[in-house]
């Protein structure tokens, strides 16, 4: 039995590729897409002022007040607003980090490059943003070694809300850079020197051609992962706030799931959006 079923999938490639997949393709479509269901259908319900309890007559009320409310609509605002200065930010850092250790390291030193990137993916979460709410404090490193120079800490705000967001991503935005720049050759680079082209000129009208899908993939990590953040708001952001804190909030404290749900609606349209936008530069396969 066991010979026929190997044959019979030796003979049909794509069945068998389709019954390997079968398995987690049916888990991710359980977990995320029964659950964004569930979110879209959770968000037309409502919330009873007497009892508290969710009530599942179909309702448009919580969309409007989502779409029409000026807190929600500063705090989308703000959120997106972070979420694309991080990405910039982690791009312009990572770009010369990922050339070096592509292009320029020998083969021992870019496997050290490779590890120092992904030894912060090892800490905890918590560490690092509770780490970044003592450097930036008023009692903080930072303000130690700013105060000789007549400097100060930024203390806590949507300053130390970037920088903290900055730090945490940016060993997703290098690796896709550094994949991308690794299958750049560079027979092409030393081609573009021999014809006359300066550094600045080949990495303009070169490199940055090549690479574009990856350096878009690693914004799709820093911008989708900021949208979506709650916790370093809440830990360095002071008295601000992102879409995030009003979802945890509401699931929480305010008990209105409903609402939660189509506020949670925002940034997943953001991100659909976007990744709509990007889909055409092959950025996708390089994630």
């Amino acid at each position: 039995m066991a010979r026929r079923g190997s044959a019979f999938f030796s003979a049909h490639p794509r069945l068998r590729l389709g019954f390997l997949i079968s398995a987690p393709l049916l888990w991710l479509g359980i977990v995320y897409v029964v659950a964004l269901a569930a979110l879209l259908v959770t968000a037309f319900w409502s919330v009873d002022s007497f009892t508290g309890e969710i009530s599942q007559t179909w309702t448009f009320d919580n969309i409007v007040t989502v779409l029409t409310g000026s807190l929600y609509q500063t705090v989308t605002v703000r959120t997106v607003g972070v979420a694309l200065l991080v990405t910039v930010i982690d791009v312009l850092i990572a770009l010369p980090i990922a050339f070096f250790m592509a292009k320029v390291a020998g083969s021992r030193m870019q496997r050290v490059l490779v590890i120092a990137v992904l030894m912060p993916l090892w800490a905890s979460y918590l560490v690092k943003a509770y780490a970044w709410r003592s450097v930036l404090s008023q009692d903080g490193i930072l303000q130690w070694l700013l105060t000789p120079f007549g400097g100060s800490t930024p203390g806590y705000g949507l300053t130390a809300t970037v920088i903290t967001l900055s730090y945490l991503w940016l060993p997703y935005v290098i690796l896709p850079i550094y994949a991308g720049l690794e299958r750049v050759p560079d027979a092409l680079l030393e081609a573009s020197g021999d014809l006359g082209g300066k550094t600045w000129t080949t990495l303009r009208l070169v490199t940055l051609p090549l690479i574009w899908p990856a350096i878009i993939a690693g914004s799709i990590f820093s911008f989708s992962l900021s949208l979506g953040d709650y916790l370093t708001v809440n830990i360095v952001g002071g008295a601000n706030q992102m879409l995030g804190n009003l979802v945890y909030t509401n699931v929480g404290a305010a008990n209105n799931l409903p609402l939660a749900a189509a506020i949670a609606l925002i940034p997943i349209a953001i991100i659909f959006g976007y990744l709509a936008l990007v889909r055409r530069t092959g950025a996708l396969d390089n994630l």
